[in-house]
């Protein structure tokens, strides 16, 4: 993957799963609204039984009961013609334990330089490369198309590889073409906003920037110009343009990706608080508008178990305990080439740990990957 192809994605697109995380760790409430308003706007997003592939031996789809411990496996795309390789510039992991009352994320960073398994289905022979463009090794079709679904096939794998989580429950990709207009049809979030911020692409009033000329091929590293949106720590209801725009830049600040990252999954937190209020489970015409939006934005594969059926399945989870995981890491080099980057000491063990069921007691013995502002 080149650098000028991995630059065609726009940031924004990284945050675009944690809708994926608050649909399915949420919907279950939401039934206060009415079974059959859920059944026809959940009808409207799309099933696909390909995304995690195919069963462990033994196994049938949809044949047990949707029960912890489980891993649930998001990515976030950016909207692209079936013409471009799609990119995971999000890629979200939800552990729910056995007890079936609390959750777990952690974000792997896109930069994350991994080994790629071997993919048949597109002739992939596996190599090195960052943990993005994974999607992009397994989505070819052979007649100069992509298929995304195909696509989450290969970054699945890789996920494994990496985690040594063998399988995962369910998968989603979401897709921030209709992810806006869920945020608007919630009428916007109140987050905590935990440091200041500089939006790199928009101007106070939400209007974009002005490109430099001399940018125009994307060759820069920052190619806009101009008066700066400016987020200020403190608590405020932001609109769906802010909200956004807050938890896609990364520049200026002093963790880079790391702190985007933060910044994903309190907003998965404060989107899974603005949907059990009391505003919007009990008015349906709000309800029905955000699950129409969610309709355009989603592609789920409950492993034989419909969206409808995960939200009854995870109607305890306590989302005020929901808890915000740091992966992190620092940069990998080749020499004098920059390669992508690493996790820090101690990652392999929390792996193990949510393999075994065990975050809970990990964390305790290791705080330090507590996001704290979350």
């Amino acid at each position: 993957m080149t650098k000028s192809a991995q630059r065609r994605t726009p940031l924004w697109a990284r945050l675009s799963a944690v809708f994926g995380a608050v649909l399915m760790l949420t919907s279950g409430v939401v039934l206060v609204t009415g079974s059959a308003l859920i059944a026809e706007y959940t009808g409207s997003i799309e099933a696909d039984g390909s995304l995690i592939g195919a069963p462990a031996a033994g196994a049938t789809r949809g044949s047990a009961e949707i029960k912890g411990p489980m891993n649930i496996l998001m990515a976030g795309i950016d909207p692209r013609d079936d013409h471009t390789a799609p990119l995971s510039d999000s890629i979200i992991v939800a552990h729910i334990p056995a007890s079936m009352d609390q959750v777990y994320m952690f974000s792997i960073p896109r930069d994350l330089y991994v080994d790629i398994p071997a993919f048949a289905p597109t002739g992939f022979t596996g190599g090195s490369s960052k943990i993005n463009a994974a999607m992009s090794y397994g989505s070819s079709t052979g007649d100069g198309k992509h298929d995304v679904k195909q696509g989450f096939q290969l970054l699945a794998k890789t996920v494994t590889q990496l985690t040594g989580i063998q399988t995962f429950a369910a998968g989603a990709i979401i897709n921030f073409g209709g992810f806006k207009n869920i945020v608007e049809a919630m009428g916007g979030v109140t987050m905590k906003i935990d440091m200041r911020v500089r939006s790199e692409h928009l101007q106070p009033s939400g209007q974009p920037r002005h490109r430099r000329p001399e940018c125009a091929d994307n060759s820069c590293a920052h190619p806009y110009i101009g008066p700066q949106k400016t987020y200020k720590p403190g608590t405020y209801h932001l609109k769906a343009w802010e909200a956004l725009d807050y938890v896609r830049q990364r520049y200026g600040l002093p963790h880079s990706d790391y702190d985007r990252q933060r910044h994903q999954q309190q907003f998965i937190k404060a989107m899974a608080k603005e949907v059990m209020s009391k505003g919007v489970v009990t008015n349906p015409a709000k309800m029905t508008r955000i699950l129409g939006a969610a309709g355009d934005a989603l592609t789920f594969d409950g492993n034989g178990h419909s969206v409808l059926d995960w939200g009854l399945a995870l109607k305890d989870l306590n989302t005020d305990s929901m808890v915000s995981i740091k992966l992190s890491g620092g940069a990998l080099y080749d020499g004098k080439n920059y390669l992508g980057e690493k996790l820090a000491p101690g990652s392999d063990e929390f792996f193990e740990a949510v393999r075994q069921d065990r975050i809970q007691e990990f964390l305790l013995a290791h705080p330090e990957f507590v996001n704290k502002n979350s």
